[in-house]
């Protein structure tokens, strides 16, 4: 994929870039972040200098995860991080995105910008039908940006997440194109009858 920047209002959203390194270090050093990410913990200059100069190019190149570094303002400072995880080929592709906020700039509405910036780029440039989140139960900041951005939560998955070597609940939701008013690339089809009568036909055949 090839790099993008994205722009709202009040931020740049560009790649990561070797000149980020001490930032994402210092924001990596916040409690939250490492109880709820799966950045390491805990977190060492190497694993910033990884991140930014290994790991990121590399999932901007082969596709798999396309990471955000989110700016107040194109020299400003670094408030966030976003990015989108694909998953699986063809017919079978899912996107999810992660996120997590620098403490010092929690709480003034950059993080729902953010996102919902990433998601629109996903639904048109890289033909998303479904945008997923996770988090692990409990993280409640998350489940507060996901809601901020239009996600509906669809119930908790048992075990649905890895984290710290254990497997853990967590909470899962969706963002549709339509929930942004875009179209989709594929016709979207609810299920309109009832659990109750699904199950039953499914018996009788």
């Amino acid at each position: 994929m090839e790099p993008t920047t994205l722009s709202t209002d009040r931020l740049v959203l560009r790649p990561f870039v070797p000149a980020d390194e001490a930032e994402v270090y210092a924001a990596a050093q916040d409690a939250d972040i490492q109880r709820w990410t799966v950045v390491p913990s805990p977190y060492e200059r190497a694993d910033a200098h990884a991140f930014v100069n290994e790991i990121v190019p590399n999932g901007w190149r082969d596709g798999p995860a396309m990471s955000f570094a989110v700016r107040l303002g194109a020299e400003g400072p670094l408030v966030a991080a976003v990015g989108v995880h694909v998953r699986g080929t063809g017919d079978f592709t899912s996107h999810e995105i992660g996120y997590w906020a620098v403490k010092e700039h929690r709480g003034r509405g950059y993080m729902t910008e953010a996102v919902l910036a990433v998601a629109r780029w996903a639904f048109t440039e890289l033909g998303a039908t479904r945008l997923e989140w996770r988090a692990e139960v409990g993280n409640a900041g998350s489940r507060a940006v996901a809601e901020k951005a239009g996600f509906r939560v669809e119930g908790v998955l048992r075990a649905g997440i890895e984290q710290r070597g254990t497997s853990r609940d967590c909470w899962v939701g969706a963002l549709l194109p339509s929930d942004l008013g875009l179209p989709s690339r594929l016709p979207y089809l609810p299920a309109e009858a009832p659990i109750g009568r699904q199950a039953a036909v499914s018996q009788s055949r």
